[in-house]
């Protein structure tokens, strides 16, 4: 998604940030000096959904205006292929714990620190003494 606030201002004759916070105060809508700055920039950190409903009613325009889908940016899902005595990279999801408790750490014996290149299977166990419901 591309955020095109600062366009469909423009659109409107609202050319300065100060201006549209002025009257996004008008309809409720208290912003801070910084995050204005980052939502005219176009680079905001969030944006809650009654805010971009209070920015759109302020700018009389659709949401489609303001956030502009970019669905050819889309990235897609790598797929893990395995070659046969080569250790896989590390994805984050099946790390070995070690005995410090910090996942990926060299404490259990046969392991190199990177997850998933041991070959040894780790069953997860409760620390409250309860059973793991059956796979």
């Amino acid at each position: 998604m591309r955020w095109n606030l600062r366009l469909a201002a423009a659109n409107r004759g609202i050319w300065k940030a100060s201006e549209l916070q002025r009257k996004l105060a008008e309809h409720g809508l208290v912003i801070s000096a910084g995050k204005m700055s980052g939502l005219w920039s176009g680079s905001p950190a969030s944006v809650k959904l009654d805010e971009l409903d209070i920015i759109c009613a302020v700018l009389g325009c659709g949401v489609e205006e303001v956030l502009i889908g970019e669905p050819d940016q889309i990235g897609r899902p790598a797929v893990e292929v395995a070659v046969e005595g080569e250790p896989r990279a590390a994805t984050g999801t099946s790390g070995v714990t070690g005995t410090s408790g910090v996942t990926g750490t060299s404490g259990v014996a046969g392991t190199s620190g990177v997850a998933g290149t041991s070959g040894v299977a780790v069953t997860p166990k409760r620390r409250d003494g309860r059973s793991l419901p059956p796979l």
